[in-house]
């Protein structure tokens, strides 16, 4: 169970984290999340698809299993690191829309 999970999962993280980066690409927040958290993110949920694809591991379903603790701990770190910038990204967006409204532009005297 926890293999079809975790071969559905990560592409489905990965394709979140493609949208992230494209949305802080997009996004004038202070701190360039996208080079910080999302690449490196990226790239470990990029390697692991492919090694689970990779045909040396096809075959390997039932040892796998002995190892649910790792894929477990890949799947919480992916998916915390995610919500997390999706949050930031959400600030990131409201401090904007704050800037843009913030305060009418006084009138001359």
């Amino acid at each position: 169970m926890v293999d079809r999970v975790y071969k559905s999962e990560i592409p489905a993280l990965r394709k979140k984290l493609e949208r992230l980066n494209a949305a802080f690409a997009e996004s004038r927040a202070r701190t360039d999340w996208a080079n910080l958290r999302v690449e490196p993110l990226l790239q470990h949920a990029r390697t692991l698809e492919q090694r689970l694809r990779s045909p040396k591991f096809s075959r390997e379903v039932s040892r796998l299993r002995k190892g649910v603790v790792m894929f477990h701990s890949d799947l919480v770190y992916l998916r915390t690191n995610v919500r997390a910038l999706e949050e930031f990204l959400a600030s990131a967006r409201l401090s904007q829309g704050r800037t843009r409204k913030a305060r009418p532009p006084r009138q001359a005297r």
